[in-house]
């Protein structure tokens, strides 16, 4: 099954989260913090928004990062994404 995305709208896959911290100790499966960080997977076409085009800033394979409590989380095929909105992302990360 394939994630098409409409409007504005991104499909993020999220990065997996770190198991270690910077210092070496090791976080146990239920104090990991999901990352910020995600792969994009899908891009919308775009729109219209209050009479303004919605260009879109970010491709498929770039590296992103987005806000803590934003989008819609989906399982397709036993895979996790996001869908968020463009104005969701805050940075790629280059």
């Amino acid at each position: 099954m394939k994630l098409v995305p409409l409007g504005d709208r991104v499909v993020l896959k999220q990065l997996a989260a770190e198991e270690t911290t910077k210092s070496g100790i090791v976080l146990p499966g239920q104090n990991k913090e999901k990352p910020q960080q995600a792969e994009v997977i899908a891009v919308g076409p775009g729109g219209v928004s209050d009479g303004k085009e919605i260009k879109m800033e970010v491709k498929v394979g770039e590296h992103v990062i987005f806000s803590k409590y934003a989008g819609n989380e989906v399982k397709i095929d036993d895979e996790e994404f996001i869908i968020v909105k463009q104005s969701d992302i805050l940075a790629v990360i280059q």
